[in-house]
Order: C-alpha cells, then structure tokens, then sequence
C-alpha cells in the first residue's frame, strides 16, 4: 500500500513538472537535460568542435543536447543499459566501473576529448546517506578517468549528492583541476539532494 501510494505521489510530481512538459515539447527524453543546459549556459562549457564522452548516458536525454551543441564534434556515450540511436553519437554499452569498458572507450579516444560528463548514480534505496556514498563512488571513478583521458583545458561535470563524500569529492576535484565549482541548477527538484560538480583544466 505505502509503495503504491509513492507511486501515486511520484506520478502526480511528474504531472505537475514544467521540465517534464517541457522536455516533452522540446523532444527530449528526460527533464535532466535542463540541468545540463543550465549548467552549460552558466559555466560555458560546449563548442562546436568539441570532443565530448557522456558517462551513465541513458536515456539519453544529456546525450541529445550535446549532439546538437557540438555539430563538427564528437560524441562517445555509455550505459549498462540499452540506449535508442542519437545523431552523431558512438554508444558502447558495458558497466563502467568495470576496467573492460573503460578500455572499450579508450580505444575510441583518437584524440583527448574536451569533455567528460557523468550523470551515474546508484538505484536508490531510500537511505540517504548510503545513497549518497555509493553515488560518490561512482563519482569518484568517473574523476580519475577524467584526469587520465581528458586534454589539459579540459572540464568534468558530474552528479554529487550532499551528504557522505561530498567534500571528500570536491576536495579530489581541486586536487585533480585547477578550477572547481559546485552548482545547483534551478531545474533540479528542492527536495533532491543533488549538486553537479564542474571541473575545468587539469593540474
């Protein structure tokens, strides 16, 4: 019964959610998008000629937004899960924290991209701050791939939950980066714990 009525509260949410109609209107796949586009507009992050890999990918919703941002650019997007066909985009499917896939996009990478962005997080199960530091996991393995692969001016976005490893992260991020910021975009519910941690130019 409780499920069921979260379910229904869910529903209702989704309903009522101008980014939700409005990703509609706009054919994109998730309300997610806006936070990207937010942060992009804020933090300048996307040109035309760029070289982009998309972490956690699917739907797909981040992943449509920079195709149609970097027209002569390039575009790898990763997911465990199957992801429908987007213009200008190389989909590899695999977990990626698993150093076989990681491998799988690097043999991808003819040159260092300009940008990594990464919406991973766990399915979650409702206790807070455990949600908070296995998605700080998964954050964290996203920033050394960063460090590794990407060109020296370049910029790692990613999900952050405030709570467990939060300032574990954004430390890393200074460490790794010269300039780091932790944004909450307007786009993002109140209630949701969420921030994006925004990386630019390698150390």
């Amino acid at each position: 019964m409780k499920k069921n009525k979260i379910s229904k509260n869910w529903l209702n949410k989704q309903k009522k959610d101008i980014y939700v109609r409005q990703s509609k209107v706009d054919g994109y796949r998730a309300r997610s998008v806006y936070k990207l586009i937010e942060i992009d507009k804020k933090f300048k992050i996307f040109k035309g000629n760029y070289f982009v890999v998309d972490i956690g990918a699917a739907p797909g919703s981040w992943s449509q937004y920079v195709s149609k941002t970097i027209k002569n650019g390039k575009l790898i997007s990763i997911d465990l899960k199957d992801m429908e066909k987007i213009e200008n985009c190389k989909f590899i499917k695999g977990n990626f924290t698993e150093d076989t896939t990681k491998e799988k996009i690097k043999k991808f990478l003819n040159q260092k991209p300009d940008v990594v962005i990464s919406d991973m997080a766990v399915n979650t199960t409702g206790i807070k701050n455990l949600d908070s530091l296995q998605t700080g996991e998964l954050c964290k393995d996203a920033i050394y791939f960063a460090k590794e692969v990407l060109s020296s001016e370049g910029s790692f976005i990613s999900k952050i939950f405030m709570g467990g490893s939060f300032n574990e992260i954004v430390a890393l991020g200074k460490k790794l980066f010269k300039e780091v910021k932790v944004f909450k975009p307007k786009s993002s519910r109140k209630e949701s714990k969420e921030s994006f941690i925004i990386c630019k130019k390698i150390r």
